[in-house]
């Protein structure tokens, strides 16, 4: 793994855990997990403070996920009368599909996806 150092601080270019801000590595798989996407407020790195959220490619990896999700909900309720075995199982696949829906994009961000800065500008008060 290479390293380069400055005068300042080592940065880890390969890490998925650093911080694009400070350069140190300050975010754990959970905190790095529920960072969100590009349009959320992000997480606040431990060491600078400044809000990191996952990049562009955890962006549309949900959105892709999301709508492959949306469309087996829909086809599950479309063929489910046809088959009398799929009726009955039909209200906990689309439970189970919704609770996949939001966890397995959290475990992907966890462990996947390099950090960026947020960009989004909250409203001052």
């Amino acid at each position: 793994m290479r390293t380069i150092i400055t005068k300042k601080r080592t940065v880890d270019p390969m890490s998925i855990y650093t911080c694009p801000n400070c350069g140190k590595k300050a975010f754990g798989p959970a905190t790095k997990a529920l960072a969100g996407r590009m349009n959320s407020k992000g997480k606040p790195c431990q060491n600078c403070g400044k809000l990191c959220v996952n990049g562009q490619g955890a962006t549309i990896f949900n959105f892709i996920f999301s709508t492959i999700g949306i469309i087996a909900m829909f086809t599950i309720f479309l063929i489910a009368p046809k088959f009398s075995f799929l009726s009955y199982y039909e209200v906990p696949i689309q439970f189970g599909i919704v609770i996949g829906l939001i966890v397995i994009p959290r475990i992907i961000f966890a462990f996947c996806f390099k950090l960026h800065p947020s960009i989004r500008i909250e409203p001052t008060s």
